[in-house]
């Protein structure tokens, strides 16, 4: 073990990646896990959804991973992260996780050197299947925190946002009355709940080369079975037949009827949300005028405007974008033909 007295050897210009009032935190850190070793050139990589500052260093010819939580989290919420972190890391979900403190906001796990998903072997099937396998090792590992009731996380977002005046009145009128709808025919069955990502979106899944990971906790907790696996039909199962094939390699079993009315529902869940934690972001920001444009994109709109150029990738714009077509997507589901009948398969199920 290092000695608490030993520092790591980091010079001046590598501390300065660092904010002044959290460097004796950093500096703690790195000597509880590598002593007076060398700590190599660190680099800033992009970081999840909540914006922490996260540095690449190397140790040794090992890469690592350094990670500062914005101290706008609130504890309890750097503690549930971290704790489903490190549960997803002793089950081979996550990165091993070397260090880590809820109080600073420090923590320090493996640098995973991503491959494209395109190169997994065997094709979109095979990734699926891997994919469905890695949400399964997540699901049965040491169970996360548990964070509330999903759907009604969801609507209180929704309600903030309606109120917000983001967007002209009575604009998202039709998407809470869809939302009551899901919750009176899907009752939030708290025992069932499993460990979850709740966020597994391409950029959150590493492929080594070798095996898939999972990387940006912040969303962790335990939800619905189905989450992570609805999730990841918006990109990377897209097709019926990758759905179920994603759906036998997660939970074991063919879908049938039921699991498929069920996956549909949390679809239109997971949709929701997405667009509610985006565009949360954006209600305090000034605007001339409420946005009218509330159906501007959907998901084929959307991905043809970033292959365009029109919306950066990476931008603001794009965040923002994404959150509307995230509800357009949510509101042509609900109004959709096939949604009564969803919702009372749900209800009998």
């Amino acid at each position: 073990m290092p000695s608490a007295n030993e520092n790591p050897a980091i010079d001046a210009g590598q501390i300065s990646l660092i904010p002044e009032h959290r460097r004796d935190h950093v500096m703690s850190a790195l000597r509880a896990v590598f002593g007076a070793k060398s700590i190599g050139a660190m680099r800033p990589i992009s970081g999840g959804v909540s914006g922490a500052p996260i540095l690449r260093f190397e140790v040794g010819g090992r890469a690592y991973v350094l990670r500062l939580e914005p101290e706008r989290i609130a504890l309890h919420h750097r503690e549930r992260h971290f704790a489903c972190m490190a549960s997803a890391a002793a089950a081979g979900a996550a990165p091993a996780v070397h260090y880590t403190d809820a109080a600073t906001g420090v923590a320090i796990m493996d640098c995973i050197a991503g491959q494209p998903l395109t190169d997994y072997p065997g094709g979109p099937a095979a990734l699926v299947r891997g994919l469905g396998a890695l949400i399964a090792r997540v699901q049965t590992s040491a169970p996360f925190p548990v964070a509330g009731d999903f759907p009604q996380s969801i609507e209180t977002m929704l309600t903030a946002l309606n109120a917000s005046g983001l967007f002209v009145p009575n604009a998202l009128d039709r998407h809470a009355e869809g939302l009551a709808r899901i919750r009176s025919a899907l009752p939030w069955d708290t025992p069932a709940l499993v460990s979850s990502h709740n966020d597994p979106n391409p950029r959150n899944i590493l492929f080594d080369g070798n095996r898939l990971w999972l990387i940006d906790w912040e969303l962790a907790c335990r939800n619905d079975p189905l989450v992570d696996i609805a999730i990841l039909t918006f990109d990377l199962a897209e097709t019926t037949e990758l759905e179920d094939t994603l759906l036998a390699a997660a939970l074991g079993r063919p879908a049938d009827r039921a699991l498929r009315a069920r996956l549909a529902v949390i679809k239109l869940l997971t949709r929701l949300f997405y667009g509610c934690i985006v565009l949360e972001n954006f209600m305090h920001s000034p605007r001339d005028a409420p946005d009218e444009k509330l159906d501007e994109y959907r998901q084929s709109s959307f991905r043809a405007a970033i292959a365009s150029g029109q919306l950066a990738a990476g931008s603001q714009d794009v965040a923002y974008a994404f959150g509307k077509m995230s509800l357009t997507e949510f509101a042509n589901g609900i109004t959709a033909s096939g949604f009564d009948t969803l919702l009372q398969i749900v209800k009998q199920s």
